[in-house]
């Protein structure tokens, strides 16, 4: 067995999405033919002008959909997965997270799966740059202003507090689900929490990709980066 498939078969890949559009079909199907043999996809309270894309996705044999009736934010469908692949994947030695919206590349995604299966002990994070063209300025100013924040108050360095490209050791999972945070605020807990808990990671480069003409997201500029800079005072104060 090669490395990569090793990596295919050892990791499971962790997929939460709501209302997702045709990009999400290919993000699926590059999945299943690069041979990961277990994909885990949250459903997060899609309505119903968006389940095809589910039921196409648990047609094939290597995918698992979970549903959300209602939509419950990242964070929680997150720990579902998590939850799940514990409790019914015992052969899978970890996970990577990724998003459904063709972002993260299937190279980015195997090469931050192997490097996790090889470390072992560290969550490898697929970071970002962004000083490259195109990339939306409220994504620029979002993550630069938040990775500043990190090392001035709490001394972590981290280049993109954002990315959605994780790879997470299996035995780091339970800590994993008992971090607070329901919705994009979680990500940026299990930052903080995993310096708090000891529990170390890397960085993975991975390759910036934005379509200017056809950019979206569930992110609330307003809410969500209220809740995220919320998370971090509440961490701060050692609450």
């Amino acid at each position: 067995m090669t490395e990569q498939r090793n990596c295919q078969a050892a990791v499971a890949i962790v997929l939460p999405s709501l209302d997702p559009d045709y990009k999400f079909e290919g993000v699926v199907k590059g999945l299943v033919d690069a041979g990961f043999q277990h994909i885990v996809i949250v459903d997060d309270g899609s309505d119903d002008a968006h389940q095809r894309y589910f039921d196409e996705a648990a047609a094939y044999p290597v995918c698992r959909v979970l549903h959300h009736k209602v939509n419950l934010g990242k964070g929680r469908a997150l720990k579902d997965a998590f939850r799940y692949v514990l409790d019914e994947l015992p052969e899978v030695q970890g996970v990577v997270t990724i998003d459904g919206d063709g972002q993260h590349l299937l190279e980015d995604i195997i090469a931050c799966g192997e490097r996790m299966l090889a470390l072992g002990d560290k969550v490898v994070l697929g970071c970002r740059d962004f000083d490259q063209p195109g990339v939306p300025p409220r994504s620029v100013a979002g993550n630069k202003s938040t990775s500043r924040m990190f090392q001035l108050f709490f001394g972590i360095r981290v280049s993109d507090t954002q990315t959605g490209l994780r790879a997470i050791p299996r035995a780091m999972l339970e800590a994993m689900i008992g971090m607070e945070g329901e919705r994009f605020e979680y990500e940026t807990n299990m930052l903080l929490q995993m310096k708090r808990q000891g529990l170390g990671f890397v960085e993975q480069p991975i390759a910036t990709v934005y379509d200017p003409e056809d950019y979206s997201s569930h992110y609330d500029a307003v809410k969500d980066s209220l809740r995220i800079f919320k998370t971090m005072l509440k961490f701060k104060l050692g609450r």
